[in-house]
């Protein structure tokens, strides 16, 4: 398998770097798309020794990266070519430098969203995307959440418009879904993290907001437990605050887990209540627990030989976290004066 993938990128390199502007979209989805070369190798991950397992995935998103940098470098150097091509003989310089612009910055959920990423790649986790317009299907009946489920109400679901014939579609309300997708396209065992937007219907408050963000984490092999998880959430918070925060953990309700957790976060806002924390003092940060069997078997892994566990990070809520964020509604406002208080993410 490691000798494929850098065969993968000694050839994808190669085919970049003699590609015009109209090729380099058709080899991007030729290596990276849904069907592309790159993707096709990873499904292979699952009948790799367990051993093997956390370098290969490793490599795999090295050549990705390598894939993706390269791509930008031949786009961003046929951009320059054609404006000189352009100014040829126009009596300009194109030499001289240009209007100054003021330095840009992550987004605070972005800066999350990529310091995770980064810290699962580490630990052997691949990072796999979903869509956000999902099936009724993958939102609920394969979690485990059939049409009468008392939790569909609860999730306030944006329903599109149906079509006759086709599947029921809705923007998806949690990154749960992506569990399902990567099992029955990757298999067990497996180790993925899944970031992006979800959608709901709230009452739009200081901790609720219609559009927010998520990240999934999902570990599926032989004779995984309860404390593997509680490993890989207090290994998650320490690396993100940088320290040890106080958390508590209690039961919570989920279809898709069996049991089901939830882990709190003492409130950074008070010491007695506020509006953040609704006066408990506690922050809710990450629902967690076992892959329920009915979820495994509904993406086709044996339940009888493979466990797992999932989690739920909320990446809206670890930013306000983070820096001290006191109303989730800011990060969706677009609000330049908020958004130019975080520099120190700049060039992330």
């Amino acid at each position: 398998m490691r000798d494929r993938l850098e065969e993968l990128r000694r050839r994808a390199l190669e085919r970049i770097a003699d590609a015009d502007a109209g090729a380099l979209d058709e080899l991007h989805g030729a290596l990276l798309g849904r069907s592309g070369e790159l993707t096709a190798l990873l499904r292979g991950l699952g009948g790799l020794p367990a051993e093997e397992r956390p370098l290969v995935g490793r490599l795999a998103n090295e050549v990705k990266s390598a894939i993706q940098e390269a791509l930008e470098a031949r786009r961003d150097e046929l951009r320059r070519a054609a404006l000189e091509a352009d100014l040829a003989g126009a009596g300009l310089d194109p030499t001289l430098p240009g209007a100054g612009r003021p330095p840009g910055a992550a987004h605070p959920v972005l800066a999350v969203a990529r310091e995770l990423q980064d810290l699962f790649r580490s630990l052997g986790f691949v990072v796999w995307e979903g869509p956000e317009v999902e099936t009724e299907e993958h939102n609920f009946d394969a979690l485990n959440i059939p049409p009468d489920h008392p939790a569909r109400d609860v999730q306030d679901t944006i329903w599109l418009v149906d079509e006759p014939g086709r599947p029921r579609l809705c923007l998806r309300t949690h990154t749960s879904p992506v569990q399902v997708r990567a099992l029955r396209e990757l298999g067990a065992p497996l180790q993925v993290v899944a970031p992006g937007r979800v959608f709901r219907q709230e009452a739009q408050d200081a901790t609720h907001e219609h559009s927010f963000h998520q990240m999934e984490g999902l570990v599926v092999d032989r004779g995984i437990g309860v404390p593997h998880m509680l490993h890989a959430m207090s290994v998650l918070l320490e690396h993100v605050f940088g320290r040890r925060i106080e958390t508590r953990l209690r039961p919570g309700f989920f279809p898709f887990v069996e049991p089901g957790f939830e882990l709190d976060a003492r409130c950074p806002f008070c010491r007695a209540g506020c509006r953040v924390c609704k006066g408990s003092c506690w922050v809710e940060l990450m629902p967690g627990g076992l892959v329920h069997p009915h979820v495994l078997e509904a993406a086709g892994v044996d339940s009888e030989e493979y466990s797992g566990f999932a989690f739920g990070l909320g990446l809206s809520r670890i930013a306000m976290l983070k820096w001290g964020i006191d109303d989730i509604r800011w990060m969706m406002s677009g609000d330049l004066r908020f958004l130019g208080q975080f520099p120190a993410q700049a060039g992330r």
